[in-house]
């Protein structure tokens, strides 16, 4: 796997660093605009509106552009950065935050990072260190991310299913224990009663679900809201009839995955197939 690069970027907003290390990627290749759109498949506008910070695209353009640049999972990590900085992101995230922390019941589709509930501790801080925030910003941040994870312990926890795309699963983390950390986790908590993990592998095609994270929480009532992460912002969805269409297109995703116990099977072989440390 490519060595990460350090960030370039100077400036300490997320939005901005996102924009800067785009536009220094590509200026470091020698290339114009309208030249990776051409390689990339995408309209040459776009990454230049994503170099202005004008927008910052979807989680689908960002990890092409990951793959483009070998830059495995650190623009994908800038970009969620770059998206919750937004304050009408934030005041949809807080209203979702609320809705979560009673939810009887929670399913996601994860694009290309595992959803923060099943996070370890040196997956968050890695996925965080890579849009370069400080120390401290960083500590809060993971601090934050594993009190989420208290949603599926305990009497009374949430019935959570995720279904993975294989993408989340072929971005380790830059350290071989810190990743076999994270998928014997994986591991252990597909393994509970009140948790299903799925992977839905790279051979199952184009499907609805391609560029988009999508949570589904079933709170009071009975009652279903989608929170949907794209292109540059998070959207909580609470109308039933979206609700009903995302729904769908989950449960066609859901047709194409692994079932649960080949899922164990897959991760599995990848935790296998990290090389041990000799020091242990």
């Amino acid at each position: 796997m490519p060595t990460r690069r350090a960030v370039t970027g100077r400036s300490r907003e997320p939005r901005a660093r996102f924009a800067e290390e785009l536009r220094h990627l590509r200026t470091e290749r020698g290339e114009s605009l309208r030249q990776l759109g051409e390689r990339l498949g995408w309209d040459w506008s776009l990454f230049g509106k994503m170099e202005k910070g004008e927008t910052v695209g979807g989680p689908e353009v960002v990890q092409a552009l990951d793959q483009y640049y070998g830059t495995p999972g650190l623009l994908l990590a800038m970009w969620e950065l770059a998206i919750s900085d937004h304050s009408q992101f934030k005041e949809r995230y807080r209203r979702y935050m609320a809705l979560e922390s009673e939810a009887t019941s929670l399913w996601h589709f994860a694009v290309g990072v595992l959803p923060g509930v099943l996070q370890t501790e040196a997956y968050a801080r890695e996925v965080l260190a890579a849009g370069r925030l400080s120390g401290e910003e960083i500590d809060v941040q993971v601090k934050a991310r594993l009190t989420r994870r208290d949603l599926l312990e305990g009497k009374g926890a949430a019935h959570f299913r995720s279904i993975l795309s294989e993408t989340v699963l072929c971005t380790p983390l830059r350290e071989s224990s810190a990743w076999r950390e994270q998928l014997k986790h994986l591991l252990e908590v597909a393994d509970t009663a009140q948790t299903v993990v799925q992977v839905l592998p790279h051979s199952a095609g184009a499907h609805s679900l391609s560029s988009t994270d999508v949570m589904f929480l079933r709170v009071a009532q009975g009652r279903t809201v989608a929170y949907v992460e794209s292109a540059s912002h998070g959207t909580l969805i609470e109308e039933s009839r979206q609700v009903e269409e995302l729904q769908q297109m989950y449960d066609s995703v859901r047709d194409l995955a692994l079932s649960p116990g080949e899922s164990r099977k897959h991760i599995s072989r990848l935790l296998e197939e990290i090389p041990c440390d000799p020091s242990t």
